[in-house]
């Protein structure tokens, strides 16, 4: 069987986490069943936790199974962070480009997670909006940022990429394209 890969991202905070668990559960079952077998994780969200945990927990039944770390910091890290990074996952890395990105590191990182798998598993909620903040402390107006995980699910679409939304309901089972 073809070995595949599968992305997790999603916004910082999620409503109802029994249910999405219990989705994530269902989902990542079904995938690890058609031959995924590579998990790629960011940081920063509560959805990025609660994936790890799922994928975790299901590594006790499907031992096969990788869940790689992509980092949005760090290019070089000594052996210690190494080490402690390889507690929780099987191998970590940060994408070519993503050094020099700025403030758009996350950006970079997602598209990277995304253009590496194939099955991209979102928690994504089309009214969600991050908070608003202040351009600088002088600033008279806040202004409303752009929401990573929508840049990121717009782009997976663009790419064609299998995307199961977590977040959607439709049957209580999440929304599926492909």
């Amino acid at each position: 069987m073809e070995t595949k890969s599968c992305c997790f991202i999603g916004h910082r905070t999620i409503r109802d986490k029994e249910t999405i668990e219990k989705r994530l559960i269902e989902k990542v079952t079904t995938l690890i069943k058609e031959g995924v077998d590579t998990f790629y994780f960011g940081s920063r969200s509560r959805f990025d936790d609660l994936a790890w945990e799922v994928v975790s927990k299901l590594k006790e039944e499907y031992q096969e199974i990788k869940r790689i770390y992509v980092r949005s910091s760090y290019a070089y890290i000594d052996d210690s962070y190494k080490n402690y990074l390889l507690e929780s996952y099987e191998d970590t890395y940060m994408p070519e480009g993503v050094e020099n990105a700025g403030a758009a590191s996350y950006v970079e990182r997602n598209q990277a997670m995304i253009n590496s798998s194939d099955v991209c598993v979102f928690y994504y909620d089309e009214n969600y909006l991050p908070a608003r903040r202040k351009q600088s402390r002088r600033a008279l107006s806040d202004y409303q940022p752009k929401s990573g995980t929508k840049i990121a699910f717009d782009y997976a679409t663009k790419k064609g990429k299998k995307i199961i939304n977590i977040a959607k309901e439709q049957d209580g089972k999440g929304e599926e394209n492909s």
